[in-house]
């Protein structure tokens, strides 16, 4: 019989070649370099599997692996430029941006309190969609041309929309990426939307399947190749906050749930529950003012103009609380905010801010939970840094990795307590 299960074991057992070098951020992760030879055990999750390298075993993100050298040749574009766009050409996706007020105002608003400056002026609304902010330019201001530039099929659409509308006149649609395509003139505003989770990278879920984007970078590329020296951009700047947080309700729902069930002992779940919930980020959380310990900080801040794509490889920012009040701090929660500045002099700028205290957005917040709760009073100080590394492989993805401290205000509290934890933003 053992024989037997050694021979299952054997079978069931799969080589895989690493695409890039990982390294481990907790105890039951297993480091690896570029090109190692590692023996999949078991394939836990889409995210995660159970894996060896020379006898010693853990933990490896998948996405880093590659089974045999036919499948490289075979492997799909590290952009998954196919899905991205595709999904773009259904109306779900636009239904929810569409239906974001708070979102689709403020550009409706920047547009309106510009108008005057925006006259004879040439546009480029970037990943246009559906079309709106062009159709907000060629409604609400006289600019002599908008390029709308959209890069899925959703495009063919877009130019009924723009005639529907009775904007043909001023508003080219342009189908292609921001890579490809070829304008007639450089533009004096570059505008897009292309904020997403964590600032950067936006998760959006189709009905078959969920993938990430990062279009921030074609809106450089777009920038340095088509908008003129003066030109303006749409956002101007953007900036990530952060908050030390609680999470009650989800930390009961997904981990103190498996305590007593129906009055049995689930713990030995616990472990388990810990890796499948609280490994990736939590995207769409809703934050409540209250559940904040201390006030938030931006931690990240971008300048649009002088941001380079060599920079977007990993940022990184620090960031200094002190908790206004005793509670149990089992988190962090993220947000944006991005600034449009005035075409006017002295003009206000616009802002949108996704945080907890302004009108909700499609965006909502991100959770990142600790791996244990830790008790905090009022006054204790945590401190730290937070880093996002775009992933080597799949260049829509990224991690995003926090280091941080509590320092106890308190004698006979405990000491500084001290943590590290990696979160994959990838499907």
């Amino acid at each position: 019989m053992q024989a037997e299960n050694e021979e299952e074991d054997a079978v069931s057992v799969e080589e895989y070649v690493a695409r890039s070098s990982f390294t481990r951020n907790d105890n039951d992760q297993l480091s690896f370099s570029s090109g190692d030879v590692l023996l999949v055990h078991a394939k836990t999750s889409s995210e995660w599997w159970w894996a060896e390298l020379s006898g010693v075993k853990g933990y490896v993100p998948a996405s880093y692996l590659l089974q045999g050298a036919e499948e490289e040749e075979e492997e799909e574009d590290p952009w998954q430029h196919k899905e991205y766009f595709g999904s773009y050409g259904t109306l779900r996706l636009h239904l929810e941006m569409l239906s974001d007020k708070s979102r689709t105002e403020a550009y409706r608003q920047v547009i309106l309190s510009n108008s005057a400056s925006l006259r004879n002026k040439v546009v480029m609304d970037l990943g246009c969609g559906t079309g709106i902010i062009s159709l907000f330019c060629a409604q609400l201001a006289e600019p002599s041309e908008v390029y709308a530039v959209e890069a899925s099929s959703m495009a063919e659409y877009t130019r009924q929309l723009v005639k529907q509308n009775g904007c043909e006149e001023l508003v080219t649609v342009l189908q292609g990426r921001a890579e490809e395509i070829e304008l007639p003139e450089q533009v004096d505003v570059l505008v897009s939307e292309w904020m997403g989770n964590c600032l950067l990278v936006m998760m959006t879920t189709s009905p078959l399947l969920i993938h990430f984007e990062f279009m921030v970078e074609s809106v450089l590329l777009a920038r340095d190749r088509w908008l003129k020296e003066g030109g303006v951009m749409w956002p101007s700047s953007a900036a990530l906050s952060l908050v030390p947080c609680q999470a009650d309700s989800y930390y009961a729902e997904t981990m103190a749930f498996w305590e007593q069930p129906y009055g049995l002992d689930f713990t030995p779940l616990q472990p388990l529950a810990q890796q499948e919930f609280f490994t990736k980020p939590k995207f769409s959380h809703v934050i409540e003012p209250e559940d904040c310990l201390t006030a938030p900080c931006d931690v990240l801040q971008l300048d649009m103009y002088t941001l380079q794509v060599k920079d977007l490889e990993e940022i990184k920012g620090h960031f200094h609380f002190r908790v206004e009040r005793s509670g149990v701090f089992h988190g962090f929660s993220a947000w944006f905010k991005v600034q449009f500045e005035s075409l006017q002099r002295g003009g206000a700028p616009v802002e949108l801010n996704t945080g907890p205290n302004s009108e909700p957005t499609h965006w909502k917040q991100t959770l990142f939970m600790l791996d244990r709760p830790v008790s905090v009073h009022a006054e204790d100080a945590i401190s730290g840094s937070i880093s996002l590394h775009r992933n080597p492989v799949w260049r829509r993805h990224m991690t995003v990795t926090l280091h941080w401290s509590v320092k106890r205000s308190r004698e006979g509290t405990g000491g500084c307590q001290v943590g590290t934890k990696s979160f994959p933003m990838w499907r």
